[in-house]
């Protein structure tokens, strides 16, 4: 897995695009080998929580690498290519099919184009630098985002500021992005990477029961009407609360030291 590097930091895995060549675009072996690291860090129940980032300072991921992707579809059947498209894990492996239950942080350490820009809204949570900058620009060639942009990014900046963005395909700045929600911090460059994986190791003492309920409680109430969705989040409490890992946060609570969860 050369263009994608794993360093695991205890519970936080780093996991980087390494093409700074072509600003951490990925072409297909460089895409399959993304969806294998992130299979993995889904398996591993020692992992806790992941950072993506890109190498470099230059681009966080600029998409697809089109000539790898030309090339593979003038190679492969139309049937064959659009099952593997509409049937697999989608872009940068977790923009479609992939439904990890464990936090995904990106730090976005500069241009996240078009897939790049999707990968960044599969995460849960996003970071960036000051010359970061966000696009959809499909607009701008004939076609649409394809790989959750425009379902995403709706449900995490509103609507009235995705189609601004999707329409438009003009790039987004960081500042603007963290004044419409897009983005939760914006850090100094220097600072970005080992900020988030400072934020990730904080996350990786919670509980991961915690989380693994909640995102999942999340993301099936999207559109559920209220009663419906209030419904689901007190049966996911009542069935956390049979856990090992609500006893041990309660004891931890009342004899005031930090709680040693096992995701039991």
């Amino acid at each position: 897995m050369g263009d994608i590097r794993c360093d695991r930091h205890g519970k936080v895995w780093l996991i980087t695009i390494d093409r700074p060549s072509v600003m951490n675009s990925l072409d297909f072996a460089a895409n399959d080998d993304l969806v294998e690291v992130f299979r993995d860090f889904d398996r591993d129940d020692s992992a806790h929580v992941a950072v993506v980032t890109g190498a470099g300072d230059k681009a966080f991921c600029a998409g697809a690498d089109l000539k790898s992707y030309t090339v593979n579809f003038a190679r492969t059947p139309a049937p064959e290519f659009r099952t593997r498209y509409t049937n697999g894990p989608g872009f940068g492996g977790i923009t479609r099919s992939v439904e990890i239950d464990k936090p995904i942080l990106a730090a976005v350490n500069g241009f996240a184009i078009s897939g790049g820009f999707e990968l960044a809204l599969a995460c849960d949570l996003r970071f960036c630098a000051p010359n970061a900058e966000f696009a959809l620009q499909d607009a701008k060639w004939g076609f649409h985002a394809c790989d959750g942009g425009l379902i995403r990014l709706p449900q995490i900046v509103g609507l009235g500021h995705a189609m601004e963005i999707i329409l438009s395909g003009e790039r987004v700045n960081a500042e603007h992005a963290f004044r419409i929600g897009l983005v939760n911090r914006v850090v100094p460059a220097e600072e970005l990477v080992g900020f988030t994986l400072d934020y990730a190791q904080m996350l990786a003492k919670r509980s991961p029961l915690s989380h693994r309920f909640a995102k999942e409680v999340m993301r099936r109430a999207v559109g559920m009407p209220m009663g419906e969705a209030l419904r689901l989040e007190s049966r996911s409490f009542f069935d956390l609360g049979q856990s090992q890992d609500i006893v041990e946060g309660t004891t931890a609570f009342r004899e005031k030291r930090e709680a040693d969860f096992q995701g039991r």
